[in-house]
């Protein structure tokens, strides 16, 4: 028998969709159940807008969501793209190239085929030609089909058509149409039960282009049989292909595979969740802004970001929805773009963990209860691997709670050990904040003991870093939050330079061996003692001395991070901005 093979299949047009790891993660957990095999493929034939990079970006966001592919390309330790293909006894011919756009002598074998039985033919009519043919229809109040021309007599390769073929074969501009059957289509779906197109509806479709490269319906084809795929598990948006998809089948003598369509994945207001998103967020920020202050136009934005001023006045009217622009207007407004693809969530500080057990309960649940009767919600890739099932997949969309996902990985980051948490905080912090790193340092143990700080009320690894945003601070910074100052440090007649200065005295006897968090942390607690005023106004003296504001991370780690010298500099510079 057949393995059961399920594959993943994007264009590389872009970052990975959340949508898409969606979709990949539900293929790899049903292949992982059934003993199977789970395949990556790059449909990259729109090769104005795909790109080596794009494909290169999907592998690695896959695979740090730990959704690792049995089949097709990956990348290698030295940098390079190589791919898994099938081994010999395997009983599946190797399948050579994952990508395409490698594989065009392959699809314009049985589209020969297919135009030989009658069931294809070239078309050569000009975009202006077609063009016009649909302004009449639209005229007519009418849904535009091609019209398929008389002398093409379905399933019959005759005289018209073979000259047809010989004008395409000579050279002449052309596609390749389809002859759709007139007859009914039935969709066998795992998720939605039988869906039934009636007799007429589908229209002789393009399945290759003028640029010689396959149309994405023919090529997805062609490509599941030769692979060896068996289940096609994908969003619902692409129902309305699947009988093109078997009309074709049943035309090339393919088998059909079995189909399952997910349901959408949408945003808390039933929006669908696209990479619009981003623009409509930035396009709404500049519009709110531009609505309070009348000298904000469109000349001066891009004078302050750089973008062309033309293309900024088409974006913010909603003629282009250009990520670069939505990128540039959100920093210049200090506003956070909505998470949308994989590297959003990765470079903001998610874990993988947290992505996939939240994304899987994205239309499928494991149907179990927790000992105190919840459902169960929390669990790992393993125990996804070995209870998915396409029957628990539901029919209706299911609503992307940003603050859920957030709340799930606020907790797998509590639930990592503080080495491993400051170990992974350390590694991303290297990639996405190296000027952090930088001032963090090389040493283990300063890593450990900020982390041990941050870590109780990190939701994210970015967190962990806007809150220890004082280490950043210039020891010689004088700029303090005059709120905090007045509160802390010059009301009650100063009281809190007062206690500061107490404080400061018996850091100057600490040794730089004792400069550790709970010998600081006691002496605080005893100048409070002391004074008679708790421990709460003196750490607050000091909190505001080393990193200018009332906020930080514990106090005895942050002073123990900073170091004995940077912790004095600091209380200096305090006490030089606020002497009398």
């Amino acid at each position: 028998m057949n393995p059961i093979v399920t594959r993943f299949a994007p264009s590389p047009t872009g970052h990975l969709h959340i949508g898409g790891a969606r979709s990949a993660l539900f293929c790899w957990a049903f292949a992982k159940k059934n003993g199977g095999r789970f395949m990556l493929r790059i449909e990259d034939t729109d090769a104005a807008r795909s790109s080596l990079e794009s494909a290169r970006g999907i592998i690695e966001d896959l695979h740090w969501l730990g959704i690792v592919n049995d089949l097709g390309p990956y990348i290698a330790q030295n940098g390079s793209i190589g791919q898994h293909d099938w081994e010999a006894g395997s009983g599946h011919p190797p399948v050579g190239e994952y990508f395409q756009a490698k594989r065009v002598p392959i699809y314009n074998k049985y589209l020969e085929q297919l135009v030989r039985a009658g069931r294809a033919y070239p078309a050569f009519e000009s975009n202006e030609e077609i063009e016009a043919q649909r302004k009449v229809a639209v005229a007519a109040k009418q849904t535009y089909r091609y019209p398929r021309p008389a002398e093409i007599e379905y399933g019959n390769f005759n005289a018209a058509l073979e000259a047809r073929w010989k004008r395409a074969q000579s050279g002449e501009r052309h596609v390749v149409r389809f002859a759709a059957p007139n007859e009914e289509i039935v969709v066998h779906d795992q998720v939605l039960g039988d869906v039934k197109y009636a007799a007429g509806e589908m229209d002789d479709f393009v399945i290759r282009k003028a640029d010689g490269f396959p149309i994405y319906h023919f090529a997805v084809v062609i490509d599941d049989e030769t692979m060896g795929v068996t289940h096609v598990m994908r969003a619902q948006e692409h129902l309305n292909n699947t009988p093109r998809h078997v009309a074709l089948q049943r035309a090339l003598g393919f088998r059909t595979p079995i189909y399952a369509h997910m349901p959408l994945i949408v945003n808390m207001d039933n929006s669908k969740m696209s990479k619009r998103d981003k623009a409509k967020f930035a396009r709404k920020a500049a519009k709110d802004a531009m609505a309070k202050d009348k000298a904000i136009t469109a000349a001066s934005l891009s004078a302050s970001t750089g973008q062309d001023e033309k293309l900024i006045a088409q974006f913010l009217s909603a003629d282009n929805d250009s990520l670069e622009i939505a990128q540039a207007l959100a920093k210049h407004f200090k506003v956070p773009l909505p998470e949308i693809e994989v590297w959003d969530f990765r470079q903001n500080g998610y874990l993988p963990e947290a992505i996939t057990n939240f994304v899987s309960l994205l239309g499928w649940n494991p149907g179990l209860k927790t000992p105190d009767g919840k459902d169960l919600e929390k669990f790992d890739m393993q125990f996804l691997a070995s209870h998915f099932g396409i029957e628990r997949i539901g029919k209706q969309s299911s609503k992307f709670d940003r603050a859920k996902l957030l709340s799930f990985n606020a907790d797998a980051i509590n639930a990592l050990p503080d080495e491993v948490f400051a170990s992974r905080w350390r590694t991303w912090c290297e990639e996405f904040e190296p000027e952090f790193a930088r001032v963090v340092g090389s040493a283990d143990e300063r890593w450990l003991l900020l982390a041990r700080a941050v870590k109780p009320r990190a939701k994210t690894l970015r967190d962990g870093v806007r809150a220890s945003a004082f280490l950043l601070r210039s020891d010689d910074a004088t700029d303090f939050d005059a709120a905090a100052c007045e509160k802390n440090l010059l009301a009650s007649d100063r009281q809190g330079l007062s206690l500061l200065r107490t404080v400061r005295d018996r850091f100057e006897t600490v040794g730089e061996l004792e400069w550790t968090a709970p010998i600081l942390h006691s002496l605080i607690e005893q100048v409070g003692q002391q004074a008679g005023t708790g421990m709460g106004p003196v750490s607050q003296a000091v909190r505001i001395a080393i990193a200018g504001a009332a906020v930080s991370p514990p106090l005895g780690e942050s002073l123990a991070v900073l170091g004995k010298a940077a912790s004095l500099t600091r209380i200096r510079r305090c006490f030089e901005r606020f002497s009398a």
